[in-house]
């Protein structure tokens, strides 16, 4: 008996001797589902405030509420994805006393082809084999061999159990031109318990394709490279005339191939962030070889099946592995991907676009500071002149400072209202900020018959005294406005801080409770995975 025969047999033997234990699950399970509780009661106690300071129109309150409507809206899209993997959870369950067996690859890798030679060889040793296919998410079983062609002939998913124990799972192409077989294959591809990757030995190790596959390797499901069409086209002479025959590549050709196919594998692997431990040694195989020449056990071991039987059954203990921590990797799944997925590519990156916002708000208020301040003090600084006249008379400082006060107030609730139409400026309370005094010492004092009106450097009352110089309390008063609009400004755009302060913290704390729950989800994974080895 050839090594192929034994390889065969071992295959089979191997196929139906798979023991099926039941693995207790329920403390990972809870602490899933704990998980999960914990990220929705958090995400709800820490959606962002919006601060009175701000506007309706504001942008920043813009983003905040739609930040606020995704962190409402992530629980009913949580469940309503979760009801979704219900059809490839039946049809796992489907095959629950089953190890199955995704057959990956593109269109016309020769997935279909692959797999009703195995179901031949399984009933060639009498074993049964039962083909089927799936309709609106059911098993349908079906005495017809899965269709074969060169083009996309795989219209729906199919597959064929074989013996007691193993299911090959045959999909549309992922690269399939119709979106319908795509999406198709991704709603079932939860069920596999491990993959083959079938590549074309014509341009062997697209390991583009594996990107196809980066769900099913995020879930550390094994990996086994088969390089298919391992064969050439060689002219031979049979009878005096010039024939053309279907040989196999030479081992040295084989191994040259499988080993750059490892390589190039395992350096995609470590790119996608997947173990390579889960990546298994390539393997050749032509089962047009192996068909042409009768599946004799000469044609079998010329076809690569020698290795490729062995190499399934290396495959069998990791898939089984697999199986028994299926419910909670299902799971598991779910939360990786959609949840903390769905987190991590709408919820994050509208954060940061707020940080980002909150930055530039930040430029803003400062150059608007520093425009409101030069606008309002060439406005009320212009008037002094004017004002000062107006007062010279009485020499009525105290009149002429209330007069500026009442100018300086107006003119800065103007150009607040104008240059920030998106804050709210009336409920500031500053005016009494804005009171224009003169410093005490400057010498000017109020001209009053009343001996009991004090002076307003705070001398004690006496005979009214005229003012030193007209230049210098047009200066005294200029630097009062300037002091008081600057001292108000400071108060005013302070508290504006403040509130962008508030947004600034809160938009970091969900930032970091995201963080923290994808780094406890990290353990609880590992803590499967490591009970399961």
């Amino acid at each position: 008996m050839s090594q192929a025969s034994v390889n065969e047999l071992r295959l089979i033997e191997a196929a139906d001797g798979i023991e099926l234990t039941q693995a207790d699950l329920s403390d990972v399970t809870q602490a899933l589902n704990s998980w999960l509780s914990s990220l929705a009661r958090a995400l709800n106690q820490h959606q962002l405030q919006r601060p009175t300071s701000l506007r309706g129109g504001h942008a920043l309150l813009t983003r905040i509420e739609s930040i606020n409507a995704l962190v409402t809206e992530s629980a009913g899209d949580w469940k309503r994805q979760w009801t979704a993997l219900a059809p490839a959870q039946r049809l796992s369950q489907a095959f629950d006393d089953k190890v199955m067996l995704l057959v990956f690859g593109k269109f016309n890798a020769g997935k279909s082809s692959l797999c009703n030679l195995l179901a031949g060889r399984f009933a060639a040793h009498g074993r049964s084999v039962a083909y089927f296919h799936l309709e609106d998410g059911r098993v349908v079983w079906t005495a017809q061999a899965l269709d074969e062609g060169a083009t996309e002939t795989t219209a729906r998913v199919q597959g064929v159990s074989l013996g007691q124990r193993l299911v090959l799972l045959d999909t549309p192409g992922l690269h399939s031109v119709t979106p319908e077989n795509a999406e198709l294959t991704q709603n079932f591809t939860d069920s596999a318990d491990a993959v083959l990757w079938l590549t074309s030995s014509t341009s062997p190790g697209q390991v583009q394709e594996l990107g196809e596959l980066s769900r099913e390797l995020h879930r550390h499901k094994p990996l086994l490279p088969v390089i298919t069409r391992s064969d050439v086209i060689e002219e031979d002479e049979v009878d005096g005339e010039i024939v053309k025959l279907l040989r196999s590549k030479t081992p040295a050709n084989r191994r040259l191939q499988e080993g750059d196919v490892h390589l190039r594998a395992q350096e995609k692997l470590r790119q996608m962030d997947v173990a390579t431990s889960l990546l298994k040694p390539p393997v050749s195989v032509s089962a047009h070889v192996a068909r042409e020449q009768g599946e004799t056990e000469e044609a079998l071991a010329q076809g690569g099946f020698t290795d490729f039987y062995a190499a399934l059954v290396d495959l069998v203990e990791p898939a089984l592995a697999y199986k028994q921590r299926k419910p909670a990797e299902v799971l598991l799944h779910h939360l990786e991907e959609n949840v903390l997925g769905a987190l991590g590519s709408r919820l994050l990156p509208e954060l940061s676009q707020l940080l980002g916002q909150l930055l530039q708000e930040r430029e803003r208020l400062q150059a608007l500071q520093t425009r409101i301040t030069t606008l309002v003090w060439r406005q009320v600084a212009s008037e002094v002149p004017r004002l000062l006249e107006q007062h010279e008379s009485a020499l009525d400082v105290r009149g002429l400072c209330g007069a500026l006060q009442a100018l300086l107030q107006e003119s800065l609730a103007n150009e607040l209202a104008s240059q920030l139409g998106d804050y709210e400026v009336e409920a500031l309370g500053v005016e009494d900020d804005l009171a224009i005094e003169l410093p005490p010492g400057s010498g000017y004092v109020v001209v009053d018959a009343s001996p009991d009106l004090p002076a307003v450097d705070g001398s004690p009352p006496s005979q009214a005294t005229k003012v030193v110089s007209h230049e210098h309390l047009h200066d005294a008063l200029q630097k009062a406005v300037h002091l008081q609009l600057t001292h108000c400004l400071e108060t005013v755009f302070t508290r504006y801080g403040k509130a962008l302060d508030g947004i600034e913290n809160s938009t970091h704390a969900l930032q970091a409770l995201v963080s923290h729950h994808r780094d406890t989800l990290q353990e609880i994974k590992a803590s499967l995975r490591a009970a399961s080895v």
